[in-house]
């Protein structure tokens, strides 16, 4: 749970910055946004889940 919260947060920090910055227009966001939602009531949103879980434990794994 904690990792979808802060993939969540991540990736809202990141829509931000590139609808003021990057040129993304509140359209576009709009779409990516709807976009995730049907994504995450299809039948591939938990081999999305488990993946980007193992990314985190790998990232989480790592010494620095």
């Amino acid at each position: 749970m904690a990792v979808s919260i802060s993939a969540v947060v991540l990736l809202a920090i990141v829509t931000f910055l590139l609808v003021k910055k990057g040129g993304l227009n509140a359209g576009h966001a709009v779409v990516c946004i709807l976009f995730g939602f049907y994504l995450a009531s299809s039948s591939i949103a938990p081999t999305i889940s488990r993946a980007v879980a193992s990314v985190a434990q790998m990232i989480g794994e790592i010494k620095f």
